[in-house]
């Protein structure tokens, strides 16, 4: 019969069983749920301890690299922009003197003024000295007194020797006679001499210049009293400079002295005449080092015929430099000012290294560098002036990875 309900019951208890579950078996799947999230919750805790050592690790490394600097480097240039050097020098007249009177007494005139150009031996001025005329004069009559006293001396003289032949004189009587003879000849030489001597004097009343030139200065005039006493400082008359060649002076540095040759030719520049360059030519040099500058004196010589050039005017030497002379070129800002010298900072092993340098010329923006550098290295622009040897360092990278 359907509709028994025993059939009903003994139907429904296979559902209820599937559908439920037995004590023992919920057990089991509380504790594989308490495994996974316990699983879970250590996976998590390790994967934060990974990540916060990773952060940790990342952080250092962050640090260390910001602690290096990053610098830009640049590697020294070969040869400089210009195979000459350029000195500042000073032009000299080649001959330069004071005029000075040798006689003492009132100028009577004078007749060339400054600027003015002269011959050798032309008359610039005329002194008046009436007491070395008076002098002078005296001397002359005493000369021809000597000379008349040596006229008897001589008669009296020979007159002894004739009568020694006979024995009418004594023999020391006749040597008397020859002796006053030969005194009277010294006394004639010594007035004839200072005859000469105030000759000479009367001389220089005449003031004559001593050789070609231009008067540069003019001290005197008319009526002034001259003194040329050896105990008295004497008085300038004129001042006259030679300049149909100019001589120029120039300090050249002890690296650059192989420039220095003899013969080597120059050429002058002077801001008054732009555009424009004088040839010249070194004449000689000091051959020895100055102690205090470390330099060479050298003369430079310049023709000057139509007297452009003057006497005193600033000039600049240009002297070619010889081909066995090397040097490379860097920025000026890679150079740093210590109390140990002109240094600059270069690259080796990943560290900066201060090197010592000597400058040869100064271009402005780059500068010339004669011992210390080597094309190969790579110098710091522009560092720090805290830098020290031994700073790490890094170059800097241009955009697409490689080094500026």
């Amino acid at each position: 019969m359907t509709g028994d309900p025993g059939s009903e019951f003994v139907e429904t208890m296979p559902s209820a069983v599937a559908r439920g579950r037995t004590p023992s078996h919920r057990r089991h799947l509380a504790l594989v749920g308490i495994g996974v999230m316990v699983g879970a919750l250590a996976l998590g805790i390790v994967w934060g301890i990974r990540a916060r050592s990773a952060a940790n690790t990342t952080l250092r490394q962050a640090t260390a690299e910001a602690a290096v600097s990053v610098v830009n480097v640049v590697s020294p240039q070969r040869g400089a922009p210009t195979q000459e050097i350029l000195l500042p020098g000073t032009t000299q007249a080649f001959t330069d003197a004071p005029i000075f009177a040798r006689t003492s007494g009132y100028v009577k005139g004078w007749f060339f003024d400054i600027g003015a150009h002269v011959k050798q031996g032309q008359l610039l001025a005329e002194i008046e000295s009436p007491e070395v005329d008076q002098q002078l004069q005296q001397a002359q009559a005493d000369l021809e007194t000597a000379q008349a006293n040596l006229r008897q001396a001589q008669i009296t003289a020979d007159r002894w020797l004739a009568l020694l032949q006979s024995d009418s004189v004594s023999k020391q009587e006749t040597d008397q006679a020859v002796s006053a003879l030969s005194a009277m000849k010294a006394t004639v030489d010594s007035n004839a001499a200072n005859v000469r001597r105030l000759e000479q004097l009367k001389g220089f009343e005449k003031v004559v210049a001593p050789f070609e030139g231009v008067i540069t200065a003019r001290t005197v005039d008319i009526g002034v009293l001259i003194n040329a006493g050896a105990s008295t400082a004497g008085r300038e008359l004129f001042h006259m400079a030679a300049i149909h060649t100019l001589r120029v002076f120039v300090a050249v540095p002890e690296v650059y002295s192989r420039a220095a040759r003899p013969g080597s030719p120059a050429t002058l520049t002077l801001e008054e005449f732009p555009g424009r360059t004088f040839h010249g030519t070194l004449v000689r040099t000091a051959n020895a080092i100055d102690l205090a500058s470390r330099t060479l004196l050298v003369e430079v010589d310049v023709d000057n015929p139509s007297g452009e050039l003057l006497p005193g005017a600033y000039v600049f030497v240009h002297l070619k430099l010889p081909k066995q002379i090397a040097s490379v070129t860097i920025p000026a800002n890679t150079l740093l000012f210590r109390a140990e010298g002109l240094q600059v900072a270069v690259i080796r092993d990943g560290r900066a290294q201060l090197v010592p340098v000597t400058i040869g010329n100064d271009y402005g923006e780059t500068v010339e560098v004669l011992s210390g550098l080597e094309p190969i290295d790579q110098v710091i622009v522009a560092p720090s002036d805290s830098l020290t040897s031994g700073t790490r360092v890094r170059i800097a990278r241009a955009p697409g990875g490689t080094r500026p």
